[in-house]
Order: C-alpha cells, then structure tokens, then sequence
C-alpha cells in the first residue's frame, strides 16, 4: 500500500485562505517526508471558484526544496493545456531541483471551459497529449530535433529522465499506456488486466497483477471523530459537488467516484 499525501490547495469561502493553504502544504510535505509517506501527489484545474491548484509545477518545486526523499507526483497534469516544449524545461529543471524525484502522471483534461480558456480544442486532447508524449521523449535526449517546422534543443537535460505515466480510467486508455507510457496510473485501479494484458502483448516486462493494493483514498486521523466530521464534512460535500458539476459540465451527467452525494 502506498502512502501518498495529496494537495488540490481548494481554498473555499468556508474555509482558510489560500496563504495560510499553501503555507501549511509546505508543512505538511516536510512532515510526511519525515514520517516516510512514498509520495506527494498535486492536482491541476483551472477557473475554479475554490482556487483549485492551476500550477502543479512551481508547487512540486517549492516542495522539492523543502523536502529530501519523497516522490513530487504530478497527478495529473493536463498536458493538452501546455506548450510542449516549454513544459518540457519547466520539467527538466524540476527533475534536477527535486534530485531526481519525479513523476509525470499525464491526463487527457475533460472541462470544456479549460480548453476555451487556453484555446484549445477538447476534441484534439488525444492528439494534443501524444505529441507531449513525444515531444518530452525527444527533448530529454538533449539532442536538437524537429517540432513544428521548428529546430528545438533543449537544456538542461533531467538526470535521470522521469518517468511518464499515463492516467485515465478508460480500457483505451490503459492500452495507449502500455503503447506510449512507462506506466498506467488508473484512479482506482480501473482497468489494470487491460494493461497487463496489452503489456504481455507487446513483450514488456509484467507489471503485476494489480497497480497498487488499494486502501481508503482518503484517512483522516481523529481522537474525536464525530466532533472533527464536522469540520471535515463540509470541505468533502464542496469536493464531491465541484467534481459533479464539472463532469456534468463535460458529459452532461455526473461521472467517476464522485457523482454521487455525500453520506453524513
């Protein structure tokens, strides 16, 4: 089981500002890389009225520096939105702040209005996020080649060169994974038999019969648990209503382990 620390730093009209959230995710990371947690794992959204994190890069920097051994997880980040060869240096030098510690989980994004917002085009997302694929494996090689039309180079290059890892539920997507990725990074571990399989097809080595063995997603730590659920419940409802509402927005229902309501 891993031990994973995660920050969407939502900074809610209900709850602390967002200097005192990110303040005390800088904490909380050096804590955690005290105690031995495998890994800290950064969201990304954009436009959301909470201030759901919008720049997981500057946040894995600031929480390299802080901390030692744990893995800085980009998870995911919505390649579709970037610049491939700019994100391909911000990576790079990354890497190298944080000693080698991380992991680039790449999603496809599914909001439409992120897509506006950056002017791109949720219906090339697929092919958006193969060209980062592709651009990031050329860049990292530090060798100059062809993006565009254009001559790249890019420098300097990660030592070692971090993996990536593709994230998504769908079967299509575990076996794109097992085509492009050096790993499938399913939510829940949705469709790991699928990328096995498509892995033992292509001749690669067996990831195992499962990605991980899953525990609760999220744990709090109380010595008075009805008292602090009703500091907590609130914080959990505004989660699974923000998720709803974005699927929503994107599918015309509400998807995924979030689209149902809260239990008190």
């Amino acid at each position: 089981m891993e031990f994973v620390v995660s920050f969407d730093m939502r900074a809610p009209a209900f709850g602390a500002p967002a200097d005192r959230l990110y303040a005390a995710a800088l904490d909380i990371s050096v804590w955690a890389d005290r105690l031995g947690f495998q890994a800290i794992g950064l969201g990304e959204h954009h436009a959301s009225d909470d201030g759901y994190l919008p720049s997981p890069i500057p946040m894995a920097a600031a929480i390299a520096a802080r901390t030692k051994q744990i893995i800085l997880r980009s998870n995911v980040l919505l390649a579709p939105l970037y610049e491939p060869v700019k994100l391909a240096e911000d990576l790079a030098v990354l890497q190298l702040i944080s000693g080698g510690r991380l992991q680039v989980v790449i999603g496809a994004g599914y909001r439409p209005y992120e897509f506006e917002m950056f002017g791109k085009r949720r219906e090339d997302r697929k092919a958006l996020y193969l060209e980062t694929f592709n651009v990031l494996r050329q860049a990292w090689t530090g060798q100059e080649f062809d993006h565009q039309g254009r001559k790249v180079t890019v420098t300097p290059v990660p030592k070692p060169t971090p993996p990536l890892l593709l994230g998504g539920a769908h079967p299509a997507v575990a076996r794109r994974a097992a085509a492009i990725a050096d790993g499938y990074y399913p939510p829940a571990g949705e469709n790991w038999d699928v990328y096995r399989e498509a892995c033992l097809t292509r001749g690669l080595a067996d990831p195992g019969e499962s990605a991980f063995p899953l525990g609760p997603i999220f744990t709090h730590i109380s010595n008075d648990p009805e008292a602090d659920w009703q500091t907590i419940a609130p914080h959990v409802a505004h989660c699974v209503q923000s998720y709803g509402d974005w699927t929503i927005e994107a599918y015309g229902k509400a998807a995924g382990p979030f689209a149902a309501n809260v239990d008190p």
